[in-house]
């Protein structure tokens, strides 16, 4: 069982971004997730961590629902 934690800027207004990704996550990997963490953050972050492993960082790459789903399933 993997744990995913979704970090999002609170004041950028990201919260939207990551519960659309924590559902994806869900729907997609319910059975192989122990949990699935939204943590505000600030300064414009936005990463996604699959059990401690960088899938999305913001800065890096293009924000992408179905791409960062992709690479959930990589690390599960």
């Amino acid at each position: 069982m993997a744990t995913v934690e979704i970090e999002y800027c609170a004041p950028c207004g990201f919260l939207s971004r990551a519960e659309d990704v924590q559902h994806a996550l869900l729907t997609a990997f319910e059975a192989d997730l122990e949990a699935v963490a939204l943590v505000p953050g600030d300064n414009g972050v936005f990463v996604v961590r699959v059990d401690d492993t960088v899938i999305f960082e913001k800065g890096d790459d293009e924000y992408d629902v179905d791409e960062i789903v992709r690479s959930a399933r990589q690390c599960l």
